[in-house]
């Protein structure tokens, strides 16, 4: 039988469970569908769905079945670019590399898929580029 890890703190999200949350809500975004139409289509409250895209809450796996439907993304696709994961099969036979966590965190902001979303939207290659200098250039002279 486990034994329980007496060294996790209690209240504390597991990190598999803010990473799901998070993949479930830059999913959500992402496909523009409100907490209220997610919540409506797998039976819970709104409020639910916030505490499973926090990780205060774990999702169960018919649950995540469910939100993998309703987002239209297979289930694995909430498991993902998992910090500290190793790739599925033991080795990464795509050549992909792993995203960063901080990469993870701006993706799945606000700010981040309204600008992920604008940006892919652009279709003439020059203006992508010169928005990619612009961008480039703001940033060097951020003083944060």
């Amino acid at each position: 039988m486990l034994n329980p890890n007496p060294d996790k703190m209690k209240g504390k999200p597991e990190p598999v469970d803010v990473h799901v949350g998070r993949r479930i809500r830059m999913r959500r975004i992402w496909m523009q569908v409100t907490l209220t139409a997610l919540a409506d289509a797998i039976g819970v409250t709104f409020q639910q769905v916030q505490k499973y895209e926090k990780g205060t809450n774990r999702v169960g796996a018919s649950r995540l079945q469910q939100i993998a439907d309703a987002l239209v993304a297979p289930v694995s696709y909430f498991f993902e670019d998992m910090p500290g994961a190793a790739p599925v099969g033991g080795d990464n036979r795509s050549g992909q590399k792993k995203l960063q966590p901080e990469i993870i965190e701006f993706a799945s902001s606000d700010v981040g898929l309204a600008l992920i979303r604008a940006f892919s939207q652009i279709t003439d290659k020059r203006v992508r580029d010169r928005t990619l200098g612009l961008v480039k250039a703001l940033a060097k002279q951020d003083p944060a």
